[in-house]
């Protein structure tokens, strides 16, 4: 026997708001700002309808419990920004793809860690899926190298953006700049490059540019796509 398939947030007919009363979109956006703001910790049914001058018995009208709120959170992220428009070339593509998501995660610092398992099947992460395996396929025909090739960049992507929100939480942390920061280790740092013991570290000191996220970001994708040009024979 069958069983019967769960109710989904993405299958169940959605209500009809009330009059003068909040809709799923405006609970969703509700629940993007308090993510963003606070963390997602800080989401919660209560806190939402609380923010929106509702009773959480409304928001239950129309979300089923905490997990489909977030999952209406990753898809409405995902729906922020058109789709890239395809070139064919791949390279070009892939970029687009790369860049569209490191955008997202740095709108909603929250969302890297929701796209590491399983795989977001909303409306707008599909369409968003569709058009990255679009540009993987343009890259390789077959499907399970493509598949391979688009999780690599995306976990360079994830990768790259969890080293720069770290940065800035390290600010937020400390209640110091970056320039701060580094004026303030600036004795020790002059003192170990003078012991002589960290040459190499002595010319990055003073000989490398100064970091540039945006920069550093676009030079690792290239590492990456030259990888899988050069694996995939391309």
């Amino acid at each position: 026997m069958t069983e019967p398939a769960a109710s989904s947030v993405w299958t169940r007919p959605r209500p009809e708001p009330r009059r003068r009363a909040p809709g799923v979109d405006q609970y969703v956006t509700a629940a993007l700002a308090v993510a963003d703001a606070e963390g997602l910790a800080a989401v919660s049914m209560r806190r939402v309808a609380g923010d929106l001058g509702s009773g959480t018995a409304s928001l239950y009208r129309y979300i089923t419990n905490r997990d489909e709120l977030v999952d209406l959170m990753i898809d409405a992220a995902q729906g922020e920004d058109p789709l890239p428009e395809s070139t064919t070339d791949w390279r070009t593509d892939l970029g687009a793809v790369a860049h569209a998501l490191r955008a997202t995660l740095l709108r909603h610092p929250w969302l890297a860690g929701e796209l590491t398992g399983r795989p977001a099947l909303g409306p707008n992460s599909l369409r968003r899926s569709e058009s990255a395996l679009r540009a993987a396929v343009a890259l390789t025909p077959d499907i399970t190298l493509a598949s391979r090739a688009l999780t690599a960049v995306h976990a360079y992507v994830l990768g790259s953006v969890a080293a720069q929100l770290a940065s800035g939480r390290a600010e937020q942390r400390t209640g110091l700049t970056e320039e701060q920061w580094q004026r303030s280790v600036g004795p020790y740092i002059r003192e170990v490059i003078a012991a002589g013991n960290h040459p190499l570290l002595a010319r990055r000191v003073h000989e490398a540019d100064d970091p540039d996220p945006d920069i550093e970001f676009a030079f690792g994708l290239d590492c990456v796509f030259d990888g899988l040009a050069a694996r995939l024979g391309h």
